[in-house]
């Protein structure tokens, strides 16, 4: 792998009453649970990604942007060819507005059970386990919350 070979991925943690936003999808042939948010694009800013990126999946702007953690060790991209380095950046936020999604009780609650079918559900940060998550930095970030 060579050192130029970077991923930037940026997500929201959105919180309301107790309950965290998480996305189930299926990406490239996977399920997989994990906080809303994706790829940075070239020009883009980090804070911009994750608006655009809200508003792409959801439909809604973003409030209250802070800081909250960025990857500080070496991790290598699972679904990429070749393999680079997986640089993540989380931001606390809030939903601006209601969002037009339907929110679900249950994992993985696809209408068709398909590559690129997502949906969104509240779960309790404090039931949330790492287990429940797919990507490594996802339960790095859940550990440092309930810390």
């Amino acid at each position: 792998m060579k050192p130029e070979q970077f991923n930037i991925r940026v997500y929201g943690l959105i919180i309301e009453q107790g309950k965290i936003l998480l996305t189930d999808e299926i990406r490239f042939g996977i399920r997989m649970t994990k906080f809303p948010g994706g790829g940075l694009k070239l020009g883009e800013g980090t804070i911009d990604c994750l608006k655009r990126e809200i508003q792409e999946e959801m439909g809604v702007d973003i409030k209250n942007i802070e800081h909250f953690y960025t990857t500080d060790f070496f991790q290598q991209t699972r679904f990429t060819n070749p393999p680079s380095q997986l640089i993540s950046i989380y931001y606390r936020c809030r939903l601006a507005e209601q969002p037009y999604v339907v929110f679900t009780k249950k994992p993985f609650d696809f209408e068709k059970n398909m590559e690129g079918a997502q949906v969104f559900r509240w779960v309790s940060l404090q039931n949330l386990r790492q287990e429940d998550l797919t990507l490594a930095l996802d339960k790095v970030v859940l550990r440092k919350m309930q810390d």
